[in-house]
């Protein structure tokens, strides 16, 4: 961890001194030696729900649909207006994907979401894309109560044992909730985890982070959503629906960042990736999984009852 702490001072030191003072035909530092010799070696867990008509989601806003993508018109010699496209056929297909709501799966919410003058998901800017991994263990308050909410208290605890939580960091809330996200009809219901608003408070207006994150799909269970609303009044963002937080160090990792970005968007569908230490005992390394090329499907692919992808053996 020591090792990894260094190698991410020099990339600092990389990125900030290094510019502005080499000039010409000098050799400068640059990113890609902390990513040989760091992010390539690093352990990377997933933190996202993959989303399709049957996940957990607010019951005002319904499911979402998935279909096969058709021909919007005639198209000579190719294609006729309504026609699905299929890979014997036309060589390739597409999906169609009805999304009733932005606020649907893993998510980013910005502020626009609640306050009507706020950023929108398309405002916010490209340096949200990697920061500090911050991981606050409530999930065996949360086996006695499943209604418990992260405290001020359990926020301290934490410094107490790792030190003041980083400026800019976020802070994900571990209740092991996503464990139940395939029971749809009781993961959205009360009783559920959250965080209390004195300790979002206390992580926004005195660690001053980027913005924290649960495993449910709001941040309380108060009537009148106290805490989301501060949040999102007051121009911070949140995640909501993540999972894996049980695989992730608690203190040491960063957090890599990937949103969707419709214009105006009040929701964003996203990506959060954790970054670990090369020696942590979940995920895999660009060096186990380089990605190119992807595995081969062992059958074919085809659409399940919910339009889904699967590979279907007969």
């Amino acid at each position: 961890m020591k090792r990894l702490i260094a190698i991410m001072t020099v990339m600092a030191a990389l990125v900030f001194v290094s510019p502005a003072v080499l000039k010409g035909g000098e050799k400068a530092g640059d990113l890609w030696e902390v990513y040989n010799n760091v992010l390539k070696k690093a352990k990377y867990v997933d933190l996202t729900h993959g989303f399709n008509p049957t996940i957990p989601v607010w019951p005002g806003f319904g499911a979402a649909a998935f279909k096969p993508a058709i021909a919007g018109k005639d198209y000579p010699g190719y294609a006729k207006k309504g026609d699905p496209f299929e890979y014997k056929k036309h060589g390739f297909i597409a999906s169609a994907y009805y999304l009733p709501t932005d606020q649907y799966g893993t998510q980013l919410d910005p502020p626009a979401h609640f306050n009507e003058y706020g950023a929108t998901i398309s405002d916010l800017p490209a340096t949200y894309s990697i920061r500090p991994l911050v991981v606050i263990d409530i999930h065996e308050k949360v086996k006695k109560d499943p209604g418990y909410h992260a405290t001020g208290e359990d926020i301290k605890a934490w410094e107490t044992k790792y030190g003041p939580i980083p400026e800019g960091a976020v802070v994900a809330i571990r209740s092991d909730w996503y464990k139940r996200w395939h029971e749809t009809g009781r993961f959205a219901k009360k009783p559920f985890p959250g965080i209390k608003l004195e300790a979002l408070k206390y992580l926004h207006l005195e660690r001053k982070i980027l913005f924290h994150g649960h495993e449910p799909l709001d941040t309380d269970t108060t009537p009148n959503l106290e805490g989301e609303t501060w949040l999102l009044k007051n121009n911070f963002c949140q995640a909501e629906g993540m999972m894996n937080l049980d695989k992730v160090p608690e203190k040491g990792a960063l957090i890599l960042i990937g949103f969707a970005k419709p214009e105006g968007g009040t929701g964003g569908y996203a990506r959060y990736i954790a970054v670990c230490p090369p020696r942590w005992q979940y995920g895999k390394s660009i060096l186990e999984l380089p990605g190119a090329p992807l595995p081969k499907q062992p059958h074919p692919l085809k659409r399940d009852k919910n339009g889904v992808l699967r590979p279907v053996s007969k």
